[in-house]
């Protein structure tokens, strides 16, 4: 029997703990496959976060460190200086990127650092309890904000790509999602340039990547992918930010 399907060697065999339904998995999927294909994988070092993501050191295959709160960017940037012949990306959440780490992330981005950021965007906290996060919609309800998001106490969401994209030190941003096939096939082949980008020494890549939370939306699986597509790509549109190779700034 011809095998037309096979495990991915990027990732170990330890049951995943997300959520049903959350798409944390397909994302540790296709990283992994990327890491694989480019033949990084014993060369590679994953760079864990505070998060719903915070045991991926467990999942990935590969060398990984665990960083504090936030923290993710500055690690890998100490371990990309210590061995700039390695592959470094981070994996991080908006809570962990863009509330407690958003310094650490525009700093990174300024600098140019040659390193990878995956960044998983659901519009809200997840492992603390469904909090309203920086990317939490205008309107959108949360444990902490129980008739939707009121921009005029708490602002206005975070949109990461468009924010970094500004920065000199990125050479490649894209906003991708993970709801259906061809989105999927879409956020590989981004993973995959952000990192031939480091491989070249092109400089700091990110991959932003919208995410379903079912259990804190308080929707099905099925629904919160319909969720995903009619609320958050309108809000935070799909696309490539930035390419400094094609010269595409938006």
């Amino acid at each position: 029997m011809a095998v037309v399907y096979e495990k991915t060697t990027g990732l170990t065999d330890r049951p995943l703990h997300y959520c049903p339904g959350c798409t944390h998995g397909t994302i540790h999927k296709i990283v992994a496959e990327a890491v694989v294909e480019l033949g990084l994988q014993e060369k590679t070092a994953a760079v864990a976060p505070v998060g719903c993501s915070v045991l991926a050191y467990n999942y990935f295959n590969m060398d990984a460190v665990q960083a504090a709160h936030g923290r993710a960017p500055a690690v890998a940037t100490g371990i990309k200086r210590a061995l700039p012949d390695n592959i470094v990306f981070t994996y991080q959440g908006d809570g962990d990127l863009a509330a407690i780490g958003t310094a650490e992330i525009v700093h990174a981005a300024s600098r140019g650092e040659n390193i990878t950021v995956i960044f998983v965007n659901n519009a809200i906290y997840g492992m603390t309890g469904g909090q309203m996060a920086p990317t939490t919609m205008p309107g959108q309800v949360t444990q902490t904000s129980p008739y939707g998001r009121d921009t005029g106490a708490a602002g206005y969401p975070m949109r990461v790509c468009e924010l970094l994209s500004t920065l000199d030190g990125v050479a490649f941003a894209e906003r991708v999602a993970v709801d259906t096939v061809p989105n999927i096939r879409k956020a590989k082949k981004a993973i995959l340039k952000a990192f031939q980008n480091q491989v070249d020494k092109k400089g700091f890549s990110i991959v932003e990547i919208l995410s379903t939370c079912p259990t804190n939306w308080g929707l099905t699986p099925v629904e919160s992918l319909g969720y995903l597509k009619e609320k958050l790509m309108p809000y935070y549109p799909l696309g490539v930010y930035k390419d400094a190779e094609k010269g595409v700034r938006v």
